[in-house]
Order: structure tokens, then C-alpha cells, then sequence
């Protein structure tokens, strides 16, 4: 494509073509290499544009990564049943967040020590308002079914499978065997919430 023909692209298609191309440059090259010169070339496009859109790295980057990791929620189980629904939700997550777990964690380095951050405050900051975490959806299913009573419980608690799945994602860098989801949640966490409850 020339840059004629680039030129004549406007509003949601180019911003599209501008967070696909952001996205590629953060895969293939990191947070080091994700820099205007290198997302405007690889969407054929100039600096200014970009800058017109979002005037800070950081901006873009977000903006990136609410398209390419957020945009695409893990389906909440609605089984009828608290264990089916966690082993779901977690069975899900393996399909649809290792990849991203693992970009981030390798990719996003730089990033967190630049801006002092975490994985932690960009997943708040990109989490729409409101919105709640799926473990508290099954359980408050669960609560509702009388299937384990209606006791305060800690976010820990609650959302402990997905961050003992998270764990192994940063550990092994590969998608959590089926066993280890099982593990998880029979002989980890239904014990610990029906412990919580009494």
C-alpha cells in the first residue's frame, strides 16, 4: 500500500489498522520496541497520526491491549453446578488467556519497571467499571442455589483458582493441564470455601 492509499483511510479503519499494527510490533518486538516510528511504519501511516490519537506511549499501549487481550472475555460457565462452573471457567481461560498471560509477562517487563506497575494495576486499569470477576459471579451463583451458604468471603478466597492458574501459566509458559485444573479446584479451593463457610 502506498502512501496515497493510506492516506485515504479514516476513522475506525484506521485506528483499526493502527492497534493491529501496534499489536504485531508488541508480539514480535516488546515494550522496548513498541515505539511510534516502528507502529506508524508497520501500519503505513506517519507519527502524527498516531500522536493525534493517543499522545502518549502508554496511551497506545493500553489501547492495544484492551483491543487484542480484554476485548475478548472468558465465557462464564452457568452450569448449575459450582464445581462444573469453576472447572469450566478455568478450562476456558486456558483456551482464550495463556497466550496473553504469557505476552505480558514476558513482553510487558520493561513496561512495569518503567511505570512502577504491575500486572495487577494494568488489569484494574483496563477492567471496565463494574465489572466483576467471573469467580465471583459462579460463587454468588453458587450462593444463590444453596449450594454453599451466603458467608462473607475474602477476594482471595473467591478468586483463588484463577490465581493458582495464573501461577502455572508463569511458570511453565504453557497451557495448564486438565489434571492440574481438577486439583485446583477439588482439592484446593472447594475445601477452603466450604471451611470459610462454616
Amino acid at each position: 500500500m502506498n502512501s496515497q492509499g493510506a492516506s485515504r483511510r479514516r476513522g475506525r479503519e484506521l485506528e483499526d489498522a493502527i492497534l493491529d499494527a501496534a499489536w504485531h510490533v508488541l508480539v514480535e518486538r516488546g515494550y522496548h520496541g513498541f515505539t511510534f516510528e516502528a507502529i506508524a511504519a508497520e501500519a503505513r501511516t506517519s507519527r502524527p497520526v498516531l500522536y493525534r490519537r493517543w499522545p502518549r506511549r502508554e496511551d497506545l499501549l493500553l489501547a492495544t491491549l484492551d483491543r487484542f487481550c480484554w476485548s475478548w472475555p472468558v465465557e462464564v460457565p452457568d452450569t448449575g453446578s459450582l464445581r462444573e462452573d469453576a472447572i469450566g471457567l478455568l478450562r476456558n481461560a486456558d483456551a482464550g488467556r495463556t497466550r496473553m498471560i504469557t505476552l505480558i509477562s514476558v513482553q510487558l517487563m520493561d513496561y512495569f519497571r518503567e511505570t512502577g506497575t504491575s500486572f495487577e494495576d494494568l488489569r484494574r486499569t483496563l477492567r471496565p467499571p463494574g465489572q466483576a470477576h467471573p469467580f465471583d459471579t459462579i460463587v454468588a451463583r453458587a450462593v444463590e442455589r444453596g449450594e454453599i451458604p451466603g458467608v462473607p468471603r475474602s477476594h482471595r478466597v473467591v478468586n483463588l483458582p484463577f490465581d493458582l492458574f495464573r501461577h502455572d501459566v508463569l511458570m511453565t509458559m504453557r497451557p495448564v493441564p486438565e489434571k492440574a485444573i481438577v486439583e485446583i479446584v477439588d482439592d484446593v479451593w472447594l475445601p477452603l470455601l466450604r471451611l470459610t463457610g462454616k
